[in-house]
């Protein structure tokens, strides 16, 4: 048995290692797990470009000690420039915030991780009126109006309020991003930063 093709891989992850920089990401991308948002992907980055944190329908909660960790870190160590949230078309997370705004009378009581994860989410929902729209309409405005609602969020944060208020301290812009899935482009919805 050959060991070739074993050697010829870890030689090629050599030289990739020497030739790829340390972390020095200017940009923290906050998106969705959806495995077809892969960001380094989709904006031909490189290893070390994007300081990355994924979670079901992009969402930051204020008292999601994950999230804020990432962004104290990415904002404070990491020293990120840019902040950005970014959404998708045909979001599952969305789809199912809409279907479970439709079933809460009839099922108040059901609660699970992603159920509670997701109720944010769907109590913007309920606060959406969808009723002109249709299903594929309806999904795009709850995915527009959760990128503005998160990155509000990201706004009000302990790490955002704390960078903009020190003169010192390297700016800090947050931007609300749509990725269109079938056309496979990004569109930029909000951009706020210490002046606004």
């Amino acid at each position: 048995m050959s060991h070739k093709p074993i050697q010829t891989l870890l030689n090629a992850n050599e030289e990739w290692a020497q030739s790829t920089t340390g972390q020095k990401p200017k940009i923290l991308w906050i998106g969705c797990s959806d495995s077809r948002v892969p960001e380094s992907v989709i904006t031909a980055s490189k290893p070390g470009d994007i300081f990355v944190h994924r979670n079901v329908a992009n969402q930051f909660h204020l008292h999601d000690d994950s999230a804020l960790s990432v962004l104290t870190f990415g904002v404070k160590e990491v020293g990120v420039e840019h902040v950005v949230l970014v959404g998708h078309t045909h979001c599952a997370g969305a789809m199912a915030c809409i279907e479970a705004a439709k079933d809460t009378a009839a099922n108040p009581g059901a609660s699970t991780p992603l159920t509670r994860w997701l109720s944010p989410l769907t109590a913007l929902v309920q606060s959406l009126d969808l009723s002109a729209c249709s299903a594929n309409e309806a999904l795009n405005k709850v995915v527009e109006a959760n990128i503005i609602k998160q990155v509000d969020n990201i706004c009000k944060s302990e790490p955002i309020t704390t960078a903009w208020a020190d003169p010192d301290a390297k700016k800090v812009t947050v931007h609300g991003w749509m990725y269109d899935l079938a056309e496979g482009r990004i569109k930029e919805l909000v951009v706020r930063d210490a002046q606004a």
